[in-house]
């Protein structure tokens, strides 16, 4: 069998070998040209975008958080303010394993269980890229001993930050509020509005109180520093820097002498007092007790003092003075009073027979005065001196519940008041309407008669009644109650009053008006409820007594305050102005379980208006108060524009010897 061999073809070979090479450089040539036009594409395209992630890259926008604005009483002494201090803090996703970086810091700076704890609530809070405080206020020591030890701990650093301080402690708590740390409700607040961008890098904001109220103006303007970076992350330069704007600072209409004088001559008690400039609204003390240390929510209050305080039975943490709401009682009457004339249904001489209790006609409960005898013949004026239930038992039967709520309405009651402080309550001026969307029940005609005393349902909280009585010292003229006077601009160095705004002008007859304030001030003389308490004043103290049930009274028993619980006793009311002749300060006290408003509410009016009138510091504080001067000789001085501010504050001030 015959065997053929093929012979290598070398032409064919070359051709073969010349076609591949032609086709892979036509591939080459083909993805050369490519890259060329994503090059073109890229440099004359996209180069603005490209160019603007690359300097992303290398350049970081850091945000730098202005100082807060400081806060001052009318006289410039400092309420609120900043002072400097280090903190050691933690960035989550740069610090590798974090309970053994904390383990081993704790080596280097002494952490305790409460550390620890608020750092890890601040971790569930906060994004693993933000910096969190694992220790607060670090001593020089501390300081020195990490900057040896910095090489130990990535992620880890020390921080200068300022820090908020409240000189005044707890008589201020409610009306100066404090500063805490953005929560996620805060966040999500802040996200959804316009100043969002102005809170980055910003840990804090006002929780409370003009903290919160003015915390747009407090908090100030972020400012921004193009930091260049190198590939590792590290600071190289400041490229540009855009300062932050502290915050305003805040003047307020408030006298912190008087505020903490309020607050001492409470004692014991427990309560609020308002005092009011009946001529322009402004709030010269505002207290509610007792109140708590506002420093300790500054750096995250701990579970400790936390739970001590919600858990409190005489409840800090409620402001008392606008969301606290209790029965008038018998300060109701001057307004009652009021209505009854204006309304013609009662005469300045018309006159009751007081048995000592009030029927309604065909029925036989006994609507019972304060008085078990009664008072015999009583006219208006007298009802108001001597406090007279049955007088107006009678009164509010014959208007009717429908009238008394459309007339003493007016006067604020059952509305807020507009103060300038976030939280307020309206109380209750109670209505059928009211009554029957809120029980589906129909109003009753006992339910009158003894709204016309300030009881049933009627319900007020201290600052209502502080407006209310400023109606009547200011001839019917009631301003919107504010505390904050005036602001400065740290930037620009201008100041902005908050001007008097009124809210109402009731129309009264000047007859009736002078019959029921010459009535207020029989009240504090021989044979009123408030003699005690107004004996002596060398200026003409108007005033009304009240007390107030807690709990219920079987028919036909008596009130016996040694047989009932401490916290089941009548409140105390009192409500005052003065000089009557000119007023210049409304007072409202409310002393829960105190008893009686002639024995205790009534003496701290007193003392408040002595101080604001006479500067008259009681006896019994004239110590204290000499070493409260001594100490705020350590609190930093108000700022040059602080004097000016403070006469914006009195806008209309008292008269010497106090102003």
């Amino acid at each position: 069998m015959a065997t053929f061999l093929r012979m290598a073809n070398p032409e064919e070979e070359l051709r073969r070998y010349a076609f591949r090479i032609k086709v892979a450089s036509g591939v080459v040539a083909v993805a050369f040209f490519l890259l060329f036009i994503r090059f073109i594409w890229l440099q004359l395209v996209e180069f603005d975008r490209y160019h603007a992630l690359a300097e992303s890259n290398r350049i970081t926008l850091t945000p730098t958080p202005p100082a807060r604005g400081i806060i001052y009483d009318r006289n410039g002494l400092v309420l609120a303010h900043n002072f400097a201090a280090y903190t050691l803090e933690i960035t989550p996703n740069k610090a590798g394993r974090l309970n053994d970086t904390i383990d081993r810091l704790s080596s280097v700076v002494q952490l305790d269980a409460g550390d620890r704890k608020r750092f890890k609530k601040l971790l569930t809070e906060s994004k693993n890229f933000e910096t969190l405080p694992i220790k607060m206020r670090l001593s020089e020591e501390e300081v020195a001993r990490f900057a040896v030890n910095s090489f130990r701990f990535p992620g880890v650093e020390v921080k200068a930050r300022l820090f908020r301080q409240y000189p005044m402690g707890d008589a201020f708590s409610h009306v100066i509020g404090y500063i805490g740390r953005i929560n996620q409700k805060d966040d999500e607040r802040i996200k959804a509005g316009p100043q969002a961008a102005n809170y980055r890098g910003t840990d804090h904001i006002g929780k409370l109180g003009v903290e919160e109220s003015y915390e747009h103006l407090l908090h100030g303007l972020t400012g921004v520093a193009q930091v260049e970076t190198d590939s590792g992350g590290r600071a190289v330069r400041v490229l540009s820097q855009t300062p932050p704007v502290a915050g305003s600072n805040v003047y307020l209409h408030l006298d912190a002498k008087l505020q903490d004088i309020a607050t001492k001559v409470f004692g014991p008690y427990r309560g609020a007092l308002v005092a009011l400039d009946p001529r322009n609204g402004g709030v010269l003390a505002l207290v509610s007790k007792p109140g708590f240390d506002p420093n300790l929510f500054v750096d995250g209050i701990d579970s400790a003092n936390w739970k001590a305080l919600n858990e409190s039975l005489d409840k800090p943490l409620i402001n008392r003075a606008l969301r606290g709401i209790y029965p008038p009682g018998s300060t109701f009457k001057p307004f009652m009073a009021l209505a009854g004339l204006e309304m013609g249904y009662r005469k300045p001489g018309d006159v009751i027979s007081d048995p000592g209790y009030y029927s309604l006609p065909g029925s036989s409960h006994r609507y019972r005065d304060w008085k078990k005898e009664g008072h015999g013949i009583v006219d208006l004026k007298k009802s108001v001196t001597i406090s007279c239930d049955t007088y107006y038992y009678r009164l509010a039967n014959d208007m009717g519940i429908a009238n008394l709520h459309r007339y003493l309405s007016q006067f604020g009651f059952g509305r807020k008041s507009g103060i300038d402080l976030d939280g307020e309550v309206g109380g209750l001026l109670p209505s059928p309407e009211w009554k029957q969307r809120r029980f589906k029940q129909p109003w009753y005609a006992g339910e009158t008669v003894i709204t016309g005393i300030g009881q049933g349902y009627m319900l007020a909280t201290p600052l209502q009644l502080a407006v209310a009585t400023m109606a009547v010292a200011n001839n019917g003229t009631v301003y919107r109650p504010q505390l904050v006077s005036a602001w400065r601009d740290t930037l620009t160095g201008k100041i902005t009053e908050n001007v008097p705004t009124v809210m109402d002008k009731i129309q009264l007859n000047p007859e009736y008006l002078a019959l029921v304030r010459e009535a207020m001030i029989d009240v504090t003389r021989p044979g009123g409820t408030a003699a005690v308490a107004g004996a002596g004043t060398p200026y003409l103290f108007a005033g009304k007594t009240g007390t107030a049930q807690v709990v219920g009274i079987k028919q036909g028993e008596r009130y016996d305050e040694r047989r009932i619980s401490a916290r089941l006793r009548d409140n105390a009311l009192f409500i005052s102005f003065a000089p009557a002749d000119d007023p210049k300060i409304v007072i409202a006290v409310m002393v829960e379980n105190g008893g009686h408003g002639g024995s205790t509410a009534a003496p701290i009016a007193r003392k408040v208006t002595d101080y604001w009138l006479l500067g008259k510091i009681p006896d019994a504080l004239k110590e204290d108060a000499a070493d409260a001067d001594s100490e705020n000789e350590d609190v930093p001085p108000a700022d040059e524009h602080a004097g000016h501010a403070a006469q914006v504050a009195r806008a209309a001030p008292a008269e010497k010897p106090r102003r």
